[in-house]
């Protein structure tokens, strides 16, 4: 009969085969050895022995399996990262690929929702361009050439119009279709087109003077109102509709070779800037007679030879003044929602008192007009500063002249200028230059005004709020001693005022 401690040799011996395969043997020599060793006597502890290695193999086999099963989820989780990664790699191709087809927001709102809608855009400028007797050049010149031609020319095209801010719609053959003032609404949009068109014209021919290949262009533009939107569900394309897009399409069509031809509608937006040739009613088909422009160059004024080639600085100071009114539009719509409730003085009203405020007195006191753009930029910007209350004002500032402006064209000296304006004391400012005047007497323009003394009290509200004042009787103090040696810089503010600053202490003490 074999006993227990033959058995617990075979069982200690089994265990250790089954960690360590190769010590197979083992078991074979300790079972035949178990037979020439007996026990003397069997008690306790043997049998304690036993139950332990049995709870010892328990645990190897369940350790065993642990481990296996932590390999295979390491290797699985290896396998779904590299599979997580390439997807993130192929969505992100997808996603800037959707990106070159459409406009941005257009690509987002297609993303989350599936769908694209529609929307109508009240003021667009239609830019069509084509190449004169392309059917005649086709069917003589190599394909492969045509091809790569082509391939240049929309290149180069491509990102004329998108360093304007322009969208590209499409090419057909040898037609070129873009548009300005979509998805971004904006007033300079017909003033940006005749400036790609420009920038075409000039490329096109540098090019006739290089190649032998050399092709000439017809451009015609328009102004008007059109529909904008996502067409079709496999091949997606962003695409415009509206009798704009005929009209302008007849403008390339009774245009001329080497000449940008626009529309009366054009014109009107653009002739400030732009010197242009009348043509008269031309007669179109569908259309009527429509009158047309040929853009000659820069208005003398504005170019840097006067020959009207190539633009000056005032030009794109003028630009930006007609870009600030899509800038002020905005942020007045912003604040509007973001001006935090308590700022009883420093709100929307005032804001736009501000601004009108800077605007009458930049224009009766002759500011230049980069002076005058950067007056009313410092002043919609104080304004905006106040969204994140007095705490966080200097901040704020530091980041809308630092960030939002270089986005909008303006260079690092008219940021440094901007900031330093929006920085000055109100009263007196430093150095009293002629800016700082007139920001001044617009911002203090309260103090000449009938209601002076609802004014001060929601000033008083608003800076006791945040912790600025210490008491009613300090402020009207302060404020006071402040009225007695004030008095309006410029000639506007003091012909504008109603009441003089002396006869304010007065209504102020009585409070």
């Amino acid at each position: 009969m074999v006993s227990i401690y033959e058995i617990f040799i075979t069982f200690h011996l089994f265990t250790l085969s089954f960690v360590r395969p190769d010590s197979t043997s083992l078991l074979i020599t300790g079972i035949i050895c178990a037979g020439f060793f007996k026990p003397v006597y069997v008690n306790f502890w043997p049998l304690v022995l036993i139950y332990l290695n049995i709870l010892l193999f328990v645990i190897l086999i369940l350790v065993r399996k642990s481990f296996r099963f932590a390999k295979e989820k390491f290797t699985l989780e290896g396998i779904i990262n590299e599979r997580t990664e390439e997807l993130l790699r192929q969505k992100e191709k997808v996603d800037e690929l959707l990106s070159n087809m459409l406009p941005k927001d257009t690509a987002n709102q297609l993303k989350l929702t599936g769908r694209a809608a529609s929307q109508k855009y009240e003021l667009v400028s239609i830019l069509f361009s084509d190449i004169e007797g392309f059917t005649r050049i086709a069917e003589q010149m190599n394909p492969e050439i045509l091809v790569d031609e082509l391939d240049k020319f929309f290149f180069k095209f491509d990102s004329l119009v998108e360093e304007f801010n322009i969208e590209k719609i499409k090419t057909i053959g040898d037609a070129y279709m873009a548009a300005g003032g979509i998805p971004d609404r904006n007033r300079t949009n017909p003033v940006d087109v005749v400036l790609a068109a420009m920038r075409i014209m000039q490329y096109m021919k540098q090019l006739k003077k290089e190649n032998e290949y050399f092709w000439d262009l017809r451009i015609g533009i328009h102004t008007g109102p059109v529909i904008a939107g996502v067409v079709g569900q496999k091949k997606l394309s962003y695409d415009i509709w509206g009798d704009s897009v005929n009209t302008a399409s007849r403008m390339e069509s009774s245009g001329e070779s080497g000449k940008i031809n626009i529309s009366g509608s054009t014109y009107e937006h653009v002739k400030d800037f732009f010197t242009c040739e009348y043509r008269g009613k031309m007669p179109v088909k569908y259309k009527g007679n429509i009158e047309m422009y040929f853009v000659k160059g820069f208005r003398p004024e504005f170019s840097i030879d006067m020959q009207g080639q190539e633009p000056n600085e005032q030009f794109f100071i003028k630009l930006q003044l007609l870009r600030l009114q899509d800038i002020e539009e905005e942020f007045l719509k912003r604040m509007e929602e973001e001006l935090p409730s308590i700022l009883q003085f420093h709100d929307h009203k005032y804001c736009v008192d501000l601004l009108t405020r800077c605007e009458l007195l930049a224009g009766s006191e002759k500011l230049s007009g980069e002076d005058h753009l950067l007056v009313r930029t410092a002043a919609l910007l104080d304004c905006m500063s106040y969204s994140k209350g007095y705490t966080e004002r200097n901040d704020h500032i530091y980041q809308l002249t630092r960030e939002l402006l270089p986005k909008y064209h303006y260079n690092d000296k008219q940021v440094e200028e901007i900031s330093r304006l929006i920085s000055a004391p109100m009263y007196p400012p430093a150095s009293i230059t002629l800016p700082e005047k007139v920001l001044s007497d617009a911002r203090l323009a309260f103090i000449g005004k009938i209601n002076f003394s609802d004014s001060v009290n929601r000033f008083y509200n608003e800076m006791d709020f945040y912790g600025q004042v210490s008491s009613r009787k300090e402020f009207n103090e302060n404020l006071a001693e402040f009225l007695e040696s004030f008095e309006f810089y410029t000639l506007t503010a003091q012909k504008l005022s109603e009441v003089p600053a002396k006869r304010q202490i007065k209504i102020l003490m009585e409070n």
